[in-house]
């Protein structure tokens, strides 16, 4: 019998972690099989039990159960404690070990995929929420000149600053007039505004010469953020595909202990072919 693995979240039908996961299980023979469950708001614990006593090895865990699997893991890595939330489950018997490999999918995306180098480099982070948690040790480590967090509801980046405060400074921006005079040479769009069609409110004048908009999301159109980014010159442009593949084979890699190749995933999830 196959080792069982899946994602849960609610909703869940959108997901594409079935078929990255299938990808990566047949390129490493590996002998398992990835489904997806639906979970229901107050269900979150009891759907991982059963999955756990039906023999699951493991799972990934998706919106809004980030911080649930946070709460109910047994052991949990320092990222995953930094960011106070958990996207990849682990079981070993009764216990379960929680992991947040976004940040590491964002990091290996930009550097090893864009070949865009993050250290001494201003970093402009636009969101404080679950997205922007799960990301912000893993690029502190990188050792940025400067990392700075715009919210629109201020409290929750002032929250942010103080949660990462033993790794390192972070600067927070009261509103756009903080930062309209100020260039970044990467930033990052982790709000919900790309999900909905939405601009994100940036001043203009922030792009410096050969800078990286990021956006976490992705899609078959260019994202709003990215519409912009390009009008204001920023050099490089890139969606949160990659980020999306590497994340899930980072998640492969603590499960199965193989590293999947992903440049091809990656290529097809932009292309729409996947």
């Amino acid at each position: 019998m196959s080792d069982a693995y899946a994602v849960i979240g609610n909703p869940i039908t959108h997901s594409k972690s079935p078929l990255i996961h299938t990808a990566f299980s047949k390129q490493t023979k590996q002998d398992m099989h990835y489904e997806a469950l639906f979970a229901p708001l107050n269900g979150f614990t009891e759907a991982i039990r059963l999955f756990q006593q039906n023999d699951g090895k493991g799972m990934n865990v998706t919106i809004p159960f980030k911080s649930h699997a946070y709460k109910i893991s047994t052991q949990l890595t320092e990222q995953a404690k930094a960011a106070q939330a958990v996207n990849t489950l682990v079981f070993n018997g009764n216990e379960i070990h929680g992991h947040n490999t976004d940040g590491t999918g964002l990091i290996r995306d930009i550097i090893t995929n864009l070949g865009f180098t993050i250290t001494s480099k201003r970093v402009l982070l636009c969101g404080a929420g679950g997205a922007a948690s799960g990301i912000i040790l893993p690029l502190l480590k990188q050792k940025p000149s400067t990392l700075v967090i715009s919210n629109r509801t201020i409290q929750k980046a002032y929250k942010l600053q103080t949660q990462f405060s033993s790794y390192n400074n972070i600067i927070v921006s009261d509103n756009n007039m903080d930062i309209s005079e100020k260039e970044f040479d990467l930033v990052i769009n982790a709000t919900s505004t790309s999900l909905i069609g939405k601009s994100l409110l940036l001043p203009q004048g922030i792009f410096a010469t050969g800078s990286l908009a990021y956006d976490l999301m992705y899609g078959n159109e260019q994202t709003p953020f990215l519409q912009f980014s390009q009008k204001e010159g920023a050099g490089y442009l890139s969606d949160g595909a990659g980020m999306l593949v590497e994340q899930a084979a980072e998640s492969f890699f603590l499960w199965r202990g193989i590293r999947p190749k992903t440049k091809e995933l990656i290529r097809m999830l932009k292309e729409n072919r996947l």
